[in-house]
This record gives structure tokens, sequence and C-alpha cells, in this order.
């Protein structure tokens, strides 16, 4: 079968839409599953339905890469966004077209083509997603390498090129799932300004350029995995794409800038989901309340109830209710978003839990429970209790959850993590920070009335004395028993 390409894809019967030629405006610092799903979907989408007419060069953040596979198919693959949207199963199929080649700086050849693109007339964006420890100052970095390995080096060599052919500023979209991105990023480009004593005209320069911190949310499971899977793609597809990629149907994009650049983006005039904002702060706090707050808030006790993975739990009436009205009762109440915003988004996670294509395991989920709860659910369990003046029920239920997945039969204390065993037999491992771990060997043969005190005392944990809040102690301890006597399905339901 032949791999695709524009030729290929014609001799295919593809009738989607497909832009072949046009100008590079996005130099894109990143070629891996999730920018490919989101980022050059996006622009795809833009090319569509305003005609905005652009392209991306894509740039290998490290040597080893997908240059070769994207230069092979003229930057086409196809991508499936996959999920429930309003309750009916979707699944869409869309050839990319917005990518015209991918460069890989570590030869030679590729470094001088993306300083050419550097100073292209047609460049308007940079984006970058090279993951959480890309956006890091790295003084080993050098003026002259070819390329430096950090990626904040790479950008302000590219910077000081545009500048010196006194080219327009750009804008620059940062990706990294980091807080305060754009910010980070435009902090290490000075610092290599600083240390490569670059003028200060060429600083002043950079001032102007717009430095952008994002919030991107499209889970992207990725390339297909199973070969059967894939070949029957290429089958049904009429060609062989190396580069399938798959995400969610749900996608958001908040962009933190000045409002001008609200409209000089496309994606207002396309109709996509995307907001300019002040302070993306605000949409931050929401994903990780709501969505990653549900995730960390149901999944303890939906496994020790018996379940194995979220769309099952997304099924049972008692475990999606519990979740449901943790979100809507306790934890939407505690947010700085418009009451309407913040239901919609809500009502959007059970769809995404409940995706038929994404088999989302529950113990990938229970890594680094400890830290988790306290970044995800405890804002909105403090902020409830002063608000109301009240316990939110599922929210201390959850505690007693996260203290139940970590002290139920334990078994040993071994490199990986501390050993339990569920009541449906099977022993699963915790992950988590060693100390974390050692806390709940050391205590497991307390009563549950010693070990609730414990880990509500635990400084270490909380940053705080938990049990210093009226009627914690005493609710968490009647919960955990309630879990242990009842089972966690029970005790959910409970809070109904």
């Amino acid at each position: 079968m032949e791999k695709l390409n524009y030729e290929v894809l014609k001799k295919s019967g593809y009738t989607g839409y497909i832009l072949e030629n046009a100008p590079e405006k996005i130099l894109q610092f990143g070629e891996g599953n999730f920018l490919r799903a989101f980022v050059d979907y996006w622009f795809d989408m833009s090319n569509e339905k305003v005609g905005w007419n652009g392209k991306a060069v894509l740039v290998q953040p490290i040597a080893p890469g997908l240059a070769k596979q994207i230069n092979d198919q003229q930057g086409l693959y196809t991508l499936y966004l996959r999920g429930r949207e309003n309750g009916e199963k979707v699944d869409r199929k869309r050839v990319i077209s917005s990518v015209s080649r991918c460069l890989n700086p570590y030869e030679k050849a590729d470094y001088d083509a993306m300083m050419e693109v550097a100073v292209s007339d047609d460049l308007e964006y940079i984006v970058s997603n090279t993951t959480e420890a890309g956006i890091v100052y790295d003084p080993a970095c050098r003026k002259d390498d070819c390329p430096p390995s950090s990626f904040p080096a790479k950008l302000t060599q590219v910077l000081y090129k545009r500048w010196q052919a006194g080219k327009k500023p750009l804008v620059i979209l940062s990706c990294e799932l980091i807080d305060n991105n754009g910010k980070e990023l435009e902090k290490c480009v000075g610092q290599y300004i600083e240390q490569w004593g670059l003028e200060a005209d060429f600083k002043a320069w950079c001032g102007e350029c717009t430095f952008c911190s994002t919030l991107v949310d499209r889970i992207v499971p990725g390339r297909i995995k199973d070969a059967a899977e894939a070949a029957k793609m290429d089958e049904e597809n009429g060609y062989h794409d190396e580069l399938i990629d798959v995400g969610e149907v749900f996608g958001v994009w908040n962009i933190e800038g000045p409002a001008w650049l609200e409209d000089k983006l496309p994606f207002k005039k396309a109709g996509l989901n995307c907001i300019v904002v002040p302070d993306v702060t605000p949409y931050k706090k929401r994903k990780v309340r709501i969505l990653n707050g549900a995730h960390t808030g149901f999944v303890l006790g939906a496994y020790l109830a018996g379940f194995d993975i979220v769309r099952d739990c997304m099924h049972n009436e008692h475990i999606k209710g519990f979740m449901n009205k943790m979100l809507h009762e306790e934890v939407i109440p505690t947010l700085p978003l418009d009451k309407d915003d913040l239901e919609n988004f809500a009502a959007a996670v059970e769809d995404r839990f409940n995706n038929p294509f994404v088999d989302h395991e529950l113990m990938s989920i229970s890594l680094n429970s400890t830290s988790k709860w306290k970044a995800r659910n405890m804002p909105s369990f403090l902020e409830y209790i002063e608000k109301e003046g009240k316990l939110p029920v599922c929210l201390t239920m959850s505690l007693a959850a996260y203290i139940a997945f970590y002290s139920t039969d334990v078994q040993e204390l071994t490199d990986k993590g501390l050993v339990c065993k569920r009541a449906k037999g099977n022993t699963y491992t915790c992950s988590d920070d060693r100390w974390a771990l050692e806390f709940y060997w050391a205590h497991r043969d307390d009563s549950d009335a010693e070990l609730v005190h414990a880990v509500l005392t635990n400084e270490q944990m909380w940053d705080q004395d938990l049990t210093k809040i009226d009627g914690v102690e005493a609710a968490v301890l009647a919960d955990l028993e309630k879990i242990r006597t009842e089972g966690a399905e029970a005790a959910f339901a409970s809070c109904l």
C-alpha cells in the first residue's frame, strides 16, 4: 500500500478539506502527538473555515524525532477525534494539511533552514510544546551552538536572527504544562540575552514580541499501538499512514494575551473553542479543580469498589452521581468564573470520562495521589468550608477514600511502592513520594481512629493540621469506617 502524500491522497478518493500550498506562518517547536492533534488541527480548521491560508514548519526539539516520517508524507497525517459529545458517540476523521515540513536542527542543513524561516516575512507565530522539562535555562548553551540543547536557547537564536534582519516581532504561544509557561519562557530568553551579551536594542525588540501563557486541554492518547487496528485503518483509508494520531473530541485553548490578539488569531472567526483573556489563571483553576479534581476525587474509592477504568465508573449511578454532586454542589460554588461556563465545563467532563475509545485505568490516575489530592481537591474542600460554614459531604468522603486506598489490607513496602489488597482479591501498588508510602507503612497496624488522626495532623502532607477544622476528624473517621464495613460504592451512595 502506498504511503500517504498529496498524490496518493487524491487517488484514495478522499473528499475532505485539503490545502496543498500556503505561506509558512508558524514555526512550531515540537512535532509530537499532542501538538499535531491540537495546535495543527486548530490552524487546519482555520484554513478551512475562514481561509486563514497558513502552514506550520515543525522543528524537532531533540535529535530523535519524526522529521523523516513527516517529510516522507509531505506533512500530511490522519487525525481521529473520538469520544462523546452531548451524550452521543463521536468518531471523526480528518486529514490534516496545515503542516508543510519538519526540520531536524541537529542536522546542519535543517538548522540553516530553521534560520531562514526565522527571517521570513510570512512568519507570524511561534508555538511550542517541548514537555514540562522544555522550558529551562541551561547556562551550558552558547550563542554559537548549532543548535544549543535547550529550547529557550534555540528560540533566542531564532529571535536574534529575526531582529538582525529587521523583521517584525512575533506572537509566541507556549503550550507546555507548567504554570505561567509564556512568562517562564520569556524569562529564559532574557537570561540568554544577558549571558550572551546581546544588544540592548534586541532586548527591547523581544519586549515587543507577545509571549503568551496558554492553557491547553485535550486528551491525546496518540498513535495507534495495535498493529492490526492500524492496518485496518490504512485499508479503509486507501493509503499507509505512519503518523495516524488520535485525540478526544473535546478541546479548549485559553490564551493569556492582549485584547487585539483575539482578532489577529483566526480561531474566534472559525468558531473554535479558544478565548484570549488577560489572565489564564482562573481557567487553569477550572481545569485543575473540575477535570483533574474529579479524577482524584472519585477514582481511589471507585478502585476499592472493584472498578478498573474510568468509563465503567460513568456507567455506575452511585459513582457517577457521587462525582457529579461533588463537582456541581461542592467544587463549582468555590470557583471565580461564570456559573454557566463552569456548569458546561463540568457537564463535558462526564462525556470525556465516558469516552468509548479510551481505556483510562484508575491505577494510572492514582499515581502520586497525596500531592494530587492536596493540589486538586484540598482548595475546594477548604474554600467550601469557609464559604458554607459546614463540611462538603463528597469531598470529605473523598479524603476518607484516599486514606482507605493507602491502608486497605497492607501487604508490604517494596522498591515500587506500597502493596495493598482490595476486596476484589487482587493486590495493587500505591505509587507516591517515598515519605508518604513510608508513613502509611509505619501506621499499618493503627486503628482507624489512630490512622485518621495521624493523617490529618501530618503537616508534611497538607501544610497544616486539619484536625483544627471543626468536625473534620470525626467525619473522616466515620466515612473511613463506612468504606471498611459497607464497601466504597455503598459509602459513595450514602453521600447522595
